[in-house]
């Protein structure tokens, strides 16, 4: 017997069809900007797919046709938001780059994605004007900003105005039709095992994560909400809010590069903003600030925290003294990036107080779309009893197969390897406990180890060289330089630390070094990263 087919719309998830979508049901919601230039601006979702379809006829006159990547360096804001969707929505490739990546590394990423067109904010035009002669495939720079605020001088040849761009089009583009499965955007990991790696969306796999992270058990999303995204939409597409505020019709407040704690309260309750999405670090410099003013949130009600392991303190402090419901979260550019949330189920309402916390303050549930497990270097499962512990391994339509350019794929047996160490309770809820790779995770960025042992071992004085994470109250982790000198040379550790300058970003620079007469090795010869961790596990940073 034929298999009986069904009889749907043959429709493919397109990532223009969620901009559409607000613009025609949520038309008059207003989305409000503080702009680089200082100012507040604010229009509307309607006016925000205009100016898209207007981005995308600039984008073609520059010359751009389909698959081309189109780069930027760029805060959270309206017209990042309309390079998101003009690029996508027009089969062109959105590629955000992390401005708070090493120099050179920017230029390495956008040569290795090999971007045509570079958009970026004032903020970077110096970074820019260094690195324009070494981005070979870009073929043209755009200035994020109006007539009004474009330098008068600058090193970057035929520098293009980006608000001359838009308004020379007229809006007059409908957004085409392809196959789903079409690159949409580009987003680099952080280069913790060599240079970065590019994890490539597709619309399928966009939209799909869209309406997972608006379910009830992840963000809750809809349009009664004010959402302000914290977490930059150069860190892996601010976690996919863009696309999920869309979906939902939300009111978006973008808070630019005005991170500080003082602009991110006034922006809360001006706009009345009831949820947002950021790594610890933020939190922290906000609580700092309406805690030192004695300061209430008068419409702010939940949060997502992940990107580092929130410290339980921050979410008893949120939750108790400001109203603040924390939903703790974890994920990773490869997985778009969510994969899971810490929500309670029902039976837990009737647990205390405090065990609920305890379930609340691991890492969480997976969300419909992602499927995991845990297994032991046997690449055999382990069980679900919150006590064993193995290797963190997911899969997912929006879990990526291979990496951009990457010469074979991650996965494992369909499975793709996180990296993590992790225990998965009778509940279904998952808890990093540690990491097979020695990186540091410092206010949500990876800071590759490897790379500054590298840099410390080219020091003359230097014989040998382990970084490990050192606990910091601030930024969750930070790098700390053990070093053995060579037999009768002498470094001390202000030498030491100045040797990092301009070989590295200076937020990697590591903030101590200790000076010991050994390291411990494996039998086969490798630096005992764990015992140095135990050696090291109450060792008081100079920062902290």
């Amino acid at each position: 017997m034929a298999q009986l087919m069904g009889q749907m719309m043959q429709m493919p998830l397109m990532i223009s069809s969620l901009i559409t979508h607000a613009a025609r049901h949520f038309g008059d919601t207003e989305i409000v900007s503080k702009r680089v230039e200082g100012d507040l601006h604010r229009y509307t979702w309607a006016d925000a797919e205009l100016r898209s379809r207007k981005v995308a006829q600039a984008l073609a006159r520059l010359g751009c046709r389909a698959g081309d990547r189109v780069a930027t360096l760029g805060w959270n804001g309206y017209r990042h938001l309309e390079i998101y969707y003009g690029t996508s929505g027009s089969q062109l490739v959105c590629h955000t780059i992390n401005p708070r990546l090493f120099p050179e590394q920017i230029a390495w990423i956008a040569n290795d994605a090999e971007d045509t067109v570079l958009c970026f904010e004032l903020t970077f035009l110096p970074l820019i004007e260094k690195l324009a002669d070494s981005m070979k495939s870009v073929r043209h720079f755009v200035l994020m900003t109006d007539r009004a605020h474009m330098p008068a001088s600058t090193g970057i040849p035929k520098l293009l105005c980006y608000e001359e761009l838009v308004e020379a089009e007229d809006g007059r583009f409908d957004w085409p039709e392809f196959d789903e499965n079409t690159a949409s955007s580009i987003c680099y990991t952080s280069g913790t095992t060599g240079n970065p790696k590019g994890a490539v969306y597709s619309h399928r796999s966009t939209i799909l994560h869209a309406y997972a992270a608006a379910l009830p058990d992840a963000m809750s999303l809809s349009a009664q909400d004010v959402v302000l995204p914290v977490v930059p939409m150069f860190h892996v597409n601010a976690w996919g809010l863009p696309y999920s505020a869309a979906l939902s019709g939300c009111k978006v407040v973008f808070p630019g590069p005005h991170l500080d704690g003082k602009s991110l309260f006034e922006l809360f309750e001006s706009e009345k903003v009831s949820f947002s999405a950021g790594v610890p670090t933020v939190w922290l410099g906000l609580l700092t600030y309406v805690k030192q003013n004695e300061l209430k949130f008068s419409t702010f009600r939940r949060t997502v925290i992940g990107g580092s392991a929130c410290p339980p303190s921050m979410i008893r402090t949120l939750e108790d003294d400001y109203g603040v419901t924390v939903i703790h979260a974890w994920g990773m550019t490869e997985l778009s990036p969510l994969g899971t949330l810490s929500k309670l189920k029902a039976k837990h309402f009737d647990l205390p107080k405090e065990q609920q916390r305890h379930i609340l303050e691991k890492q969480g549930k997976v969300i419909y779309g992602i499927d995991m497990k845990i297994i032991d270097d046997n690449d055999a499962e382990l069980p679900w009893d919150g006590k064993a512990s193995g290797n963190l391994v997911v899969r997912g339509p929006w879990v990526i197969d291979s990496y951009y350019k990457g010469p074979r794929s991650p996965l494992v047996n369909g499975w793709f390897p996180t990296g993590d160490v992790a225990t998965i309770d009778a509940d279904a809820f998952m808890q990093i406990t540690d990491r097979s790779k020695d990186v540091i995770k410092s206010g949500g960025e990876w800071i590759s180890s490897i790379d500054l042992e590298n840099i410390a071992m080219a020091h003359p004085a230097v014989h040998e060289a382990a970084v490990i994470a050192c606990r910091h109250p601030k930024w969750d982790e930070r790098p700390l330089l053990v070093i053995i000198r060579k037999p009768g040379a002498e470094v001390g550790r202000e030498e030491m630390l100045q040797f990092y300058e301009g070989r590295i970003a200076k937020w990697q620079i590591p903030d101590d070094v200790v000076f010991v007469n050994e390291i411990p090795h494996t039998a086969t010869g490798k630096i005992q990263k764990l015992k140095l961790r135990e050696l090291y596990k109450d060792y008081k940073l100079p920062t902290s």
